[in-house]
C-alpha cells in the first residue's frame, strides 16, 4: 500500500514525458504547487500554526524576479535568490509581532498580509503594471543556456520539487522538526521542555515563506507572466485543498494533493463550473473521514494489517 503513491507518481511522470505539451504543463504546475504546499505543510502540519498569507511571499518573490529580469536585465538565476531573500526578510519583519497571536487571530493577521500584498500588486502600477501584469519574463537558465522547452522545465521542476521534499523530510526528522511537532502538540508543554516557542515558530514561518517564495519565482519564470490574480486568494484556497487532501503533516501529502488537484480538473473539464463546490465538498469529507489525507491511508492500512 505504501508504494502505491510512488508507482502512481512514476507512471504520471513517464506519461508526462511522452505526452503533449499541455499534459507537461499540467504536471509542471503540480510540481510548482508541491513546493508551495510543502512550505505551508511545515508551518501548519509540523508546527501546528495557521497561515492564510503564504501567497504574499510567493507574490513578493515572483514580482521581484519579473521586475529584475524584464526591467533591469538581471539573469533569472540571480533574480531568484534576491526575490527569496526579500520575501524571507518581509516574513521576519511581520512574523515577529504576528506570531505572538494564536488561533483565529493569527489566521486573520496572515490573511490580511496576503490581501495587502495583492493590493500593492494592483496599485503599484509603475512597478507591477497593475492588472495588466508583466509579460516576457525569461525562463530559467545559466551561462547562456535557457530551460526553454516544456520537457526541460519538467526536468528542472522535478529536481527542485524532489529536493524540496527531501529537505522537508530532513527537517521533520531533525531536532528542529521535533521541536515543531512538540509546539504543535502543546506550546505550554514544549515551553516546559525548554523549547523557545517564539523562536521556533518564527523559524517555521521563515522556512515556509522561503518555500513559497521559491515557488512564486519558479512560476513566473515557467509561465513568463505575472499579474495580481496569479497570487490571489484563489491560490490560498487551492493550497489548503491540496494540503488536506494529500495529507497535512505528512511528507508526501503536498505532492499527492498537488497532483490530484491539478490533474482532476483537466480530466473532468466539463464540470469546471462546479470546481469550487467539488473542492469544498472534498475538503469537508477529507476532514471528517481522513484527517491525515490520502497519504495517511498507508498508515491506516498498516494498522489494520497489524491488527488482523
Amino acid at each position: 500500500m505504501a508504494v502505491v503513491p510512488w508507482i502512481a507518481g512514476a507512471g504520471l511522470i513517464a506519461y508526462a514525458y511522452t505526452g503533449s505539451g499541455y499534459v507537461i504543463s499540467v504536471v509542471n504546475f503540480a510540481l510548482i504547487y508541491t513546493i508551495f504546499v510543502t512550505g505551508l505543510n511545515l508551518f501548519m502540519g509540523y508546527a501546528g500554526q495557521v497561515s492564510f498569507g503564504q501567497n504574499a511571499f510567493a507574490a513578493i518573490s515572483g514580482y521581484a524576479s519579473a521586475v529584475l529580469t524584464t526591467t533591469y536585465g538581471w539573469s533569472p538565476l540571480t533574480a531568484l535568490p534576491v526575490g527569496i531573500i526579500g520575501a524571507v526578510t518581509v516574513a521576519a519583519i511581520v512574523g515577529y509581532p504576528t506570531l505572538r497571536l494564536k488561533g483565529h487571530y493569527l489566521a486573520m493577521a496572515t490573511l490580511a498580509l496576503g490581501l495587502i500584498a495583492y493590493e500593492i500588486a494592483v496599485e503599484w502600477d509603475s512597478v507591477t503594471a497593475g492588472y495588466m501584469g508583466i509579460s516576457g519574463v525569461p525562463p530559467m537558465g545559466v551561462a547562456g543556456y535557457e530551460v526553454y522547452s516544456d520537457r526541460q522545465m519538467l526536468t528542472m521542476l522535478l529536481i527542485v520539487a524532489g529536493l524540496t521534499l527531501a529537505a522537508a523530510a530532513g527537517i521533520r526528522h531533525s531536532r528542529l522538526g521535533r521541536a515543531f511537532v512538540a509546539i504543535a502538540g502543546s506550546e505550554d508543554a514544549a515551553r516546559a521542555l525548554g523549547i523557545n516557542v517564539a523562536r521556533y515558530k518564527l523559524m517555521a514561518f521563515l522556512i515556509s515563506a522561503g518555500f513559497a517564495a521559491l515557488a512564486g519565482s519558479l512560476y513566473v519564470h515557467v509561465v513568463g507572466f505575472v499579474s495580481p490574480e496569479v497570487f490571489g486568494l484563489h491560490m490560498v484556497i487551492l493550497a489548503f485543498t491540496m494540503l488536506y487532501i494529500g495529507g497535512i503533516g505528512t511528507i508526501m501529502g503536498p505532492l499527492i494533493g498537488a497532483v490530484i488537484i491539478n490533474v482532476l480538473p483537466e480530466t473532468f473539464r466539463q464540470f469546471a463550473d462546479y470546481q469550487d463546490l467539488v473542492y469544498g465538498t472534498a475538503l469537508i469529507l477529507i476532514l471528517i473521514y481522513m484527517p491525515k489525507g490520502l497519504a495517511g491511508l498507508a498508515d491506516l492500512w498498516r494498522r489494520r494489517e497489524g491488527g488482523s
